[in-house]
């Protein structure tokens, strides 16, 4: 199985999740240049944070129509998963993978904390490892993270348990204290319908190491790893 990490102008969580990947998880990691199309030999994509293209029109905007986010959608029909952390979120939202978009913090300030998520489905490759109710935490870093859909939206992804992360207190309550960023419904992390594209604002690949904080990001990369595994779609290239 082998993991491709997208670097575009202007990201910077490009590194930690190569590293986290390499060094920690002990598994095949390359960079994929924003320019890149022919991603046949990756099981899974990761967008990470940062910049891209200085976040010029609107965070992930530009790159959202880059080379390597066009050749996404036959990625996933071939069977890839992608994943889209902060930044990543953003891009996804901007290319029409996932419904809705990212705006300016309700605060109206760049928000740099931690933050309790608690776990709505696992149900999809990226949460298997995890359990409803379950309460992780992961630090954020934005300042354009607050999720907007119309209403109509927000109740297709309810119904179709494709809201996986709520921000929420330590013991799991959702409040409008423990929202950092003003998300409509508390959403910190949603799929498409078929639970192959995850767009989440917090940082998985900031909380895989116990000197880091924390290891609750760890336990997406290993539902990531039990499904590439189950599926066997390493084993078709």
């Amino acid at each position: 199985m082998k993991f491709g990490v997208v670097v575009f102008p202007g990201t910077w969580s490009d590194c930690d999740f190569h590293y986290v990947i390499s060094e920690v998880l002990h598994q095949p990691v390359s960079y994929v240049w924003h320019r890149e199309t022919n991603l046949a030999d990756f099981d899974c994509l990761i967008l990470p944070g940062g910049f891209s293209y200085g976040d010029y029109l609107r965070a992930g905007a530009v790159a959202g129509r880059s080379p390597v986010v066009e050749a996404l959608p036959e990625f996933v029909a071939r069977g890839g998963l992608v994943l889209g952390s902060c930044n990543g979120f953003q891009i996804l939202c901007e290319a029409r993978l996932l419904p809705g978009a990212l705006m300016r913090n309700e605060c109206l300030q760049y928000r740099c904390q931690s933050t309790w998520l608690r776990v709505e489905s696992a149900e999809t490759a990226f949460t298997r490892a995890l359990r409803p109710g379950q309460v992780l935490r992961m630090p954020i870093s934005h300042g354009e993270g607050k999720y907007y859909a119309d209403w109509e939206t927000l109740r297709a992804l309810r119904a179709k348990k494709q809201i996986v992360f709520r921000y929420c207190t330590e013991d799991g309550r959702i409040t409008k204290e423990s929202n950092p960023n003003g998300s409509l419904e508390s959403i910190a992390g949603l799929v498409n319908e078929d639970g192959t594209v995850l767009g989440m604002m917090p940082h998985p690949e900031r909380a895989a190491e116990n000197a880091m904080g924390g290891t609750d990001g760890l336990l997406i990369f290993h539902s990531l790893l039990g499904s590439l595994v189950e599926d066997g779609s390493f084993l078709k290239r």
